[in-house]
């Protein structure tokens, strides 16, 4: 899929074409991209029973995910699907081991690289099914939650109370179950579905599937602009290293100027400079206060969704010109003071403490107006990303 218009976008500094690139795409352009969908949960739930199940296999046959009672799983599995196309199943070892405990789970595993997720639970709704869901949100990712071993459950129901056995009550029952714990954790309208992977034609394990094929375009298309914070990034980190080359310019001039003895030149001077250059490094990357505002609109969000995301000098550079008070104003104040006895000396350390400052803070400057650059366009595109499903 070409790239070209986006990335030429991101380097001229347009977000908002960049942006307007992925809008004007066909739901067809995102057909070659692969997806990638990871089966996880807790040891046993039943996840390598359900990518067999998934792809019409049995455990035992020719390229079927290893079950049994204990964790089989060790290391991440990749499986091709042989009904949805252009989709890869991942088989995950299972979260809370002791290999493998949830508080690091995501990390040891990179979760972030996958697109979608399978958050497989049996019996019940768990403290650790809620800690995966916080952690796949928290990606800006998508999930389906498949409350597996169904006919386990309705069996145990059956010999606990045979009178009033009711199995479409209970499927119901565990659905609203679980639907009430991922709601608790602040999931909205979430996607239950009750299955048994020795049952691929019973329960929801018929519309889990129908619903995969249904949402693949979208699931495909958010991960394709999920994918581009990546290849933007490179592009960011050009104009960045572009604009560093430049620094000494406004640094030198910085210098000269506070090498006058004037009272306040020094200072002001150095003010000026780095303000004017800090506001320009925002206009350049497209992140400036306009820019930001079309931006919004453009993805339906409220600008102070975008603004959030960015670093405490935001996209005016106030606090910043507090850390150059700090940085270079005591010193250069203090120099003036020893001109009338030392001229050539103050004029020297003056001068050399603005150059120093200026290049510093114009250097430490561009460094975050690039990583708000990084963080306000995954905002937009997670915003973008939204619309698809």
């Amino acid at each position: 899929m070409a790239l070209a218009r986006f990335q030429a976008a991101v380097s001229q500094g347009s977000l908002t074409d960049a942006i307007s690139d992925v809008q004007q795409r066909t739901p067809e352009s995102f057909h070659s991209h692969t997806l990638h969908i990871t089966i996880t949960g807790e040891p046993g739930s039943g996840k390598s029973s359900l990518i067999n199940a998934l792809r019409g296999l049995r455990a035992g046959d020719e390229g079927a995910a290893e079950t049994g009672m204990l964790e089989t799983v060790t290391e991440t599995m990749a499986y091709r699907d042989p009904v949805l196309p252009g989709v890869t199943l991942w088989d995950l070892p299972g979260a809370g081991t002791s290999h493998f405990p949830l508080n690091t789970y995501c990390e040891q595993l990179s979760l972030g690289r996958f697109d979608f997720f399978l958050l497989v639970g049996s019996q019940r709704f768990r403290a650790a099914h809620a800690q995966l869901a916080r952690e796949i949100q928290g990606m800006g990712k998508r999930f389906y939650f498949v409350r597996s071993k169904a006919d386990m459950d309705l069996e145990a129901s059956r010999r606990q109370r045979p009178s009033s056995y009711s199995e479409e009550r209970i499927l119901q029952e565990i659905r609203e179950d679980c639907q009430r714990g991922l709601a608790a954790e602040g999931v909205g309208h979430p996607q239950v579905f009750v299955v048994s992977s020795w049952e691929p034609d019973s329960y929801d394990f018929p519309l889990l599937r129908q619903t995969l094929q249904k949402d693949l375009p979208g699931l495909k298309r958010l991960a394709f602009l999920l994918s581009l914070p990546a290849v933007a990034s490179p592009i960011i980190s050009q104009n960045k290293a572009a604009l560093e080359g430049e620094i000494w310019k406004p640094a030198l001039l910085s210098c000269l100027l506070a090498a006058i003895p004037l009272p306040g030149l020094a200072f002001l001077g150095t003010f000026f400079i780095f303000r004017k250059h800090l506001l320009r490094y925002y206009s350049r990357f497209g992140v400036d206060n306009r820019s930001l505002s079309a931006l919004a609109r453009q993805v339906g969000k409220p600008v102070e969704e975008l603004k959030a995301v960015m670093s405490t000098l935001g996209p005016t550079p106030m606090m910043a010109l507090r850390l150059l008070v700090d940085a270079v104003g005591f010193t250069v104040m203090a120099q003036e003071c020893s001109w009338k006895r030392l001229p050539i000396f103050g004029a020297m350390v003056s001068g050399g403490a603005a150059l120093l400052a200026t290049y510093f803070m114009l250097w430490k400057g561009l460094a975050s107006v690039a990583d708000d650059t990084r963080r306000v366009l995954s905002k937009a595109l997670e915003a973008e990303g939204k619309k698809s499903i």
